[in-house]
């Protein structure tokens, strides 16, 4: 399980009428948001003079070298920065491909109707192994032991629930284990107990909606006809789904229903993918999992809701890094690319509608389903149909990532890690493109964890992060959003998050993409990143020679033990080699 893996971040994502105007932050500051629209407020520059032109907005105080103008900065404006509606780039038609399975039938979507794709079940490794296939039995337990299928009782547990005007915790717990015996004295349910009991009665809907939970998962057969293929590594591939297709395989999760997913030992099946039955959630009962569940039930109420369940499309595209596009990085000739960077708001709020990197994983998702309550934890419960991605996605390799296209944001939250609290529902207002998906795209790179921290120093380490942000800030066209992320594989991974900003810079600066960097209220290093970018970018700085000098900072700090600053290297080789002139 992912243990806590970044920085804390500001105290809220909420721009709703639930939040106030400003959210304190870990360290004592604010947090200024910008009300309903959310921090994605558009100027008319809107990065529409090219993306190659760096502003000079955006300068803040900071302590520098005496040759250096301390008021200076090459910082642009966060609405200079390109978002999804800027870019007009036509995506065609929608249509299969070899590497782009569609669940939903095309020819009917362009009529404006969503209807699940005709298909046939494939009980095979390649493809996610379905709770109404006729090839998943279980073996009965007693006297009568052998084996039986698993659907016909899936199907009837469910029907049974579906039909109640209110169902139990203990009711759901029956049904669960009727297809689910060999687990009979191994799962708990208390934390599903202890969050069901704890909510006042006025409030208390709970038990009204699992049988509208029970009602959805039984669609199954219904809603996804077509074999869901695994996105497996090494391999390039997309599968794009309806949000109620994606409704209808949570409510299974929720019903744990999944066959083969139970287990992860070494020999299991899907040893390398995440879990997605969500027994683990309903185990120990914690403050953490009372808040998950807040945020997990309103997901189920929006969409098991007919006037507000929701209609549109979410792709999920694994993309690997081929070797002949690793880049050179000794030889890159690109220079700095646009940058933002601010010590306040959050990468899903002000960041929205551009590239927002997932701390993620290597196994999606982390311990969304369990403890955990991190960046990426809190990304999949605010925007719950990321949690299907655990169901087909293998564990991320060093030269893989996966993006995600047109996820809903259903609800507000504040806090981080045991501060966290679902706030309240989130109304997403974003429009949608030519596909009916939501102009929110969601990039997972999971960060190398150093038990030693000056290990990240390593060369070998350094390229290996600069490859893996570029598999994911690489774009497929000229016409792509920049990207907003932050302290990416800091905190409890023990990332440096100056070098992991220069990496990010560098990645970003090969994809031709601009850089919105959120330090979640760390003020210095907002500065430090400031400063030491509008040093790179006036002293003309490519890539490859940012390169060369990440070599000399890791030889220095493989053979000194002093204390390691980056941004104080980069200023102090540029003030030598001036002196020399």
């Amino acid at each position: 399980m992912k243990q806590e893996s970044s920085d804390p971040q500001p105290s809220s994502c909420c721009s709703c009428s639930c939040s106030s105007s400003s959210a304190p932050l870990k360290d004592g500051g604010t947090v200024a948001y910008r009300g309903g629209e959310g921090g994605a407020e558009r100027g008319a520059e809107g990065g529409s003079e090219g993306r190659a032109e760096r502003g000079a907005e955006g300068g803040a105080e900071v302590e520098a070298p005496a040759w250096i103008d301390d008021e200076a900065s090459s910082c642009c404006r966060l609405e200079d920065l390109w978002r999804l509606p800027q870019c007009h780039s036509k995506l065609g038609e929608l249509k299969f491909s070899r590497t782009h399975t569609v669940l939903i039938d095309v020819d009917l979507f362009k009529r404006g109707q969503l209807v699940a794709q005709a298909g046939r079940d494939m009980w095979h490794s390649n493809f996610v192994k379905m709770p109404s296939s006729q090839s998943s039995v279980f073996m009965k337990t007693g006297w009568n032991k052998g084996t039986e299928h698993r659907w016909p009782v899936i199907f009837k547990q469910l029907k049974n629930l579906s039909k109640k005007k209110s169902v139990s915790v203990d009711e759901v717990k029956e049904a669960i284990m009727k297809y689910n015996p060999k687990y009979k004295d191994q799962w708990s349910f208390d934390a599903l107990s202890s969050f069901v009991d704890r909510v006042p009665k006025s409030e208390n809907y709970f038990p009204a909606l699992f049988p509208k939970i029970a009602a959805l998962a039984m669609q199954l057969p219904e809603h996804v006809k077509k074999a869901i293929p695994l996105l497996q590594k090494g391999k390039s591939a997309a599968i794009t789904l309806s949000q109620v297709q994606i409704s209808c395989l949570l409510a299974n999760a929720f019903f744990c229903t999944f066959p083969h997913r139970n287990t992860s030992h070494s020999n299991a099946e899907y040893r390398n993918y995440p879990s997605i039955n969500f027994n683990s959630l309903f185990g120990i009962s914690s403050d953490r999992k009372t808040e998950k569940l807040r945020a997990i039930m309103h997901y189920f109420k929006v969409v098991t809701d007919e006037e507000t369940k929701p209609k549109g499309l979410v792709t999920f595209e694994r993309r690997c890094l081929k070797d002949t596009e690793t880049p050179n990085w000794r030889g890159c000739k690109e220079t700095m690319p646009k940058l933002h960077v601010t010590s306040v708001g959050t990468i899903e709020t002000e960041g929205t509608e551009m590239l927002q990197v997932d701390f993620a994983s290597s196994r999606l998702g982390g311990g969304v389903l369990g403890s955990g309550l991190v960046q990426e934890e809190i990304l999949f419960l605010i925007n719950p149909e990321l949690i299907v991605s655990r169901l087909f996605t293998e564990k991320l390799e060093d030269n893989e990532c996966l993006i995600i296209t047109g996820t809903q944001q259903f609800s507000c939250y504040s806090g981080f890690g045991d501060t966290f609290e679902w706030a309240c529902p989130h109304e997403d207002l974003l429009k949608r493109d030519e596909w009916a998906r939501l102009q929110r795209q969601i990039l997972a790179i999971d960060a190398l964890h150093f038990k030693h921290r000056r290990d990240q120093y390593s060369m070998i380490k350094v390229t290996r992060e600069l490859n893996k942000a570029y598999c994911g800030f690489k774009g497929k066209g000229p016409n792509e959003p920049d990207i907003a992320t932050g302290k990416w594989g800091c905190g409890a991974f023990n990332g440096d998050p100056q070098l992991k900003a220069v990496i990010q810079l560098m990645a970003a600066a090969m994809a031709k993409r601009g850089l919105a960097f959120f330090t979640f209220g760390d003020e210095a290093l907002r500065r430090g990143l400031q400063q030491t970018h509008h040093l790179l970018v006036t002293q003309e700085i490519t890539v490859g020679k940012l390169y060369g000098l990440l070599e000399d900072f890791s030889a220095d700090v493989q053979s000194s033990n002093s204390p390691v600053n980056l941004f104080d290297f980069i200023r102090n080789t540029f003030r030598s080699r001036r002196s020399l002139l």
